[in-house]
């Protein structure tokens, strides 16, 4: 069995989007959510989802460590 990658992301305001893009030779969008302040999200790394991009200001924490997305503009 592979170990799966989680990462957590805290929305730390409202409207923060979270989405899912799939693996393979052809990026596509595959899902979203969209997260209001205060809101926890956890995500994983599949066969599927190769990369997740997080829109709006968020605490990341991954197995790297803590970051920070900024406020949408």
């Amino acid at each position: 069995m592979s170990q799966t990658e989680y990462i957590v992301i805290r929305a730390e305001e409202d409207g923060v989007n979270v989405i899912g893009l799939t693996r393979g030779t052809d990026t596509k969008f595959h899902h979203s959510e969209k997260l209001d302040r205060g809101e926890v999200m956890v995500a994983q790394f599949t066969e599927h989802t190769s990369a997740i991009k997080i829109r709006g200001k968020a605490e990341i924490q991954t197995a790297h460590g803590v970051m920070q997305s900024e406020a949408k503009k």
